[in-house]
Parts: C-alpha cells; sequence; structure tokens
C-alpha cells in the first residue's frame, strides 16, 4: 500500500531496508515498540516498512503519517499462502535486506515466506515476553524451526533471555539482550500535563490516583488487584483507580466492582490513543500482572516519573528496584500487593522519590536512541552470520 515519503533525514552510507513483521498493530506494548522503533530508524536513515500479518488498526495511521508504510496480509487461515506471497513481494517492494519479526507466529511467517529468495534478507526476531503460549504444541515447533532459519534473536530481558536458551529455544550464539525502551522525551510531569490529563479523565485535582494500562485479560490480573481496593478506599476515600484498556475481562471485571461496592471508585477508561498524555494525570502506576517481559508500559510510566507497584515476575524485576525506583510484592501475596498500595496512596513524600529515580533510571538505561544504535549492532552480526 501507498505511503508519504519521509524527508526527515538524508540517506546515509549504513542505509537499510527493515520490515518489521507484526501479528497486527492493535494497541498493546509490543505494538507500541514497534511503533517507536520503526519511526526512530526511519529518522536515523533507514527504509523501514511494516507488514501486519492480520488486517488491522490501532497504530497503522500514526505509522503512515510518519511516512512509515504499512502492508496488511489480512490473514484468513491457520497458514495463509496469500499472506506469505504478499510478505514476500513487500520485500521485494521495499528493498528489504532486514527482516524484524516480533514473537511467535510473525517468526515462523517470516522464516517460509524467505524460502527460496534469489536474494534472501537477514531475518532477526524480537522475543517480546516470557513464551507462555508455547505451551501449544504445534506453535512451539513453528516457533523453533523458525529460529533454525533465523540469524538474530532479541530478548527484551535478562529473563526472558535465560528462558528462552536454557529451555534450548534459542541457541546462546544467536541470542542478544535488548532492554525495551520508550522515547524519554515523549513523557514527564508539569502542573499543566498533570491538570489537563486530570481533565481529559473526569479526575479532581484533590484525589490519589492509582493507575494500569494494559488489555483486559486475565495474565494483567486487574482482578487481584480490585480486590484490594476496598481496604485503600476504606484508608483513603479520596483514593481511585483508574484501568486503561480494553479487553474480554471487562463485564468479569465490571460485575467484580458492582459487588464490592466501588462505585466511582474504580474508572473503567476504555482504549486510548493518547496514553502518554494520561499518565501525567496519576499519581502511582500499577502493573500486578501473573507474567510480563519488559513491559512497555512500565518503562512508559517511569519515563513519566511515576513510582510503580509490579508484580515480581519476568522483566518487572530488571526495571523496578524495590524501595529505590518503585514497589514490587509476590504476585500470589494479597495481603503484600495491599501493604504496597496503602504506603504509596499515603505517602506524597514517598511517591515524589520514587518517581523522580525511575525517570532517571529511564534515562539512563531505556531511551529509544540507545534502542536503535544496539538493533543497528543486532542486524550486523546476524547479516555477518548468514
Amino acid at each position: 500500500m501507498s505511503a508519504t515519503t519521509s524527508t526527515q533525514q538524508p540517506v546515509t552510507p549504513s542505509r537499510r531496508g527493515i520490515l518489521h513483521v507484526v501479528d497486527s498493530l492493535e494497541r498493546g506494548g509490543l505494538e507500541r515498540l514497534v511503533r517507536d522503533l520503526a519511526v526512530a530508524q526511519l529518522r536515523r536513515g533507514h527504509h523501514v516498512a511494516v507488514f501486519s500479518i492480520n488486517q488491522t488498526g490501532g497504530f497503522i495511521d500514526e505509522l503512515r503519517a510518519e511516512g512509515v508504510p504499512v502492508i496488511e496480509g489480512n490473514k484468513q487461515g491457520t497458514l495463509d499462502l496469500q499472506v506469505l506471497q504478499s510478505l514476500r513481494q513487500a520485500v521485494r517492494d521495499h528493498h528489504i535486506d532486514t527482516v524484524h519479526a516480533h514473537n511467535f507466529v510473525p517468526s515462523y511467517y517470516a522464516a517460509a515466506a524467505l524460502i527460496g529468495m534469489r536474494q534472501r534478507p537477514t531475518q532477526v526476531v524480537t522475543c517480546h515476553d516470557m513464551g507462555t503460549r508455547l505451551s501449544n504444541r504445534r506453535l512451539r515447533w513453528l516457533f523453533k524451526w523458525s529460529i533454525l532459519r533465523t540469524q538474530g534473536v532479541a530478548m527484551v530481558g535478562q529473563q526472558v533471555h535465560e528462558r528462552f536458551t536454557r529451555d534450548g529455544y534459542v541457541p546462546a550464539r544467536k541470542a542478544m539482550t535488548l532492554l525495551n525502551a520508550v522515547p524519554v522525551e515523549d513523557f514527564g510531569i508539569t502542573p499543566e500535563r498533570k491538570a489537563s490529563a486530570r481533565q481529559a479523565l473526569g479526575l479532581s485535582d484533590d484525589e490519589v490516583v492509582v493507575g494500569c494500562v494494559g488489555r483486559l485479560v486475565e495474565l494483567k490480573n486487574h482482578l487481584g488487584l480490585i480486590r484490594q481496593w476496598p481496604a485503600v478506599r476504606s484508608a483513603h476515600p479520596k483514593a481511585r483507580l483508574v484501568l486503561i484498556g480494553e479487553g474480554p475481562l471487562r463485564k468479569q471485571i465490571e460485575q467484580l466492582i458492582s459487588e464490592l461496592e466501588l462505585g466511582d471508585g474504580v474508572l473503567l477508561a476504555g482504549i486510548r490513543s493518547d496514553v502518554s498524555r494520561l499518565l501525567p494525570g496519576l499519581d502511582v502506576f500499577a502493573l500486578p500482572s501473573f507474567t510480563e517481559g519488559v513491559s512497555i508500559a512500565l518503562l512508559e510510566a517511569c519515563a513519566t516519573g511515576l513510582p510503580s507497584l509490579a508484580s515480581r515476575v519476568g522483566g518487572n524485576v530488571e526495571v523496578i528496584q524495590e524501595g529505590v525506583t518503585g514497589r514490587l510484592f509476590d504476585v500470589q501475596d494479597a495481603s503484600a500487593l495491599r501493604s504496597a498500595l496503602l504506603d504509596l496512596v499515603g505517602s506524597a513524600t514517598l511517591r515524589e522519590s520514587l518517581g523522580r529515580q525511575a525517570r532517571q533510571w529511564v534515562q539512563e538505561h531505556a531511551s529509544l536512541s540507545a534502542l536503535c544504535t544496539q538493533y543497528d549492532r543486532l542486524y550486523d552480526d546476524s547479516a555477518s552470520r548468514r
């Protein structure tokens, strides 16, 4: 599909043709990273396109507005041959030398599409989570097969790296840990930003707001967070819980809110395209998930300058240092979650200290510019293996 041509950066001698392959561009952490990475790579002088296996919405308009072409495969079946053909054509049309797949289905679609190409591009894969979907035997086999045809694999955190290399999914010689990143300059709190965000969410100035950004699905453990909210409201009547996101668990969440008689103590804000504008309206960010890779939402909260309360799983422990940039709790320990919530809601001084150090950590360790440089290195190393 056609897209406008970017004139933001001149072509450089190291210009590379990069095709990102994703399941879709519907709004989520993985998809936000792909959007940010593609735009940043374009601005660094690379030619960049995105291929969505499924028909999609989400970030598609934002990418095209930045000059990044997006091709939709419109997948219909389990292994859609037409999608494979469209993917091969996208590689030719956009003069791609590096195909960058994100997670498992895109990995094997990319590997299959490149079979037999005369000038076969380098293939790299990013594993964005701990691989719980690989319990599916067919997906596990196809992913392992695709890794045989892949020259480099990025893991979004050390926990993810250890899981995939230890369990034999990825050879250690192909694996590289690249912590997720965010455009730090897009985030931050000022009095004006805070007032604007609260107005957009319908929140008053005197409320202490705990917020969570993510799809309303079981793995995100929204229900566990809500179950602790009556105790928080009892101690702090002005406390408000805001859930930004949408998903299949919404009705169950609404039912629990009603059963606990929380009323307007919990706000379901729905899916939003302006998360960076809304985050300054929060006082605390919560991520009580049962599993995570390295959460983009968590990095965005830290970049905003928010203290975070996160479960001690996956990549959360690589971002949050207990008592320094936020608080951690064992995901099965409801009392620990409740205690940490009460501490954070009850102390503005604690929130300010943790939030300030969280932003400093992201600036030093998870900037988008640094991630682009690391991916350039991975692409070069992978090309040499091919």
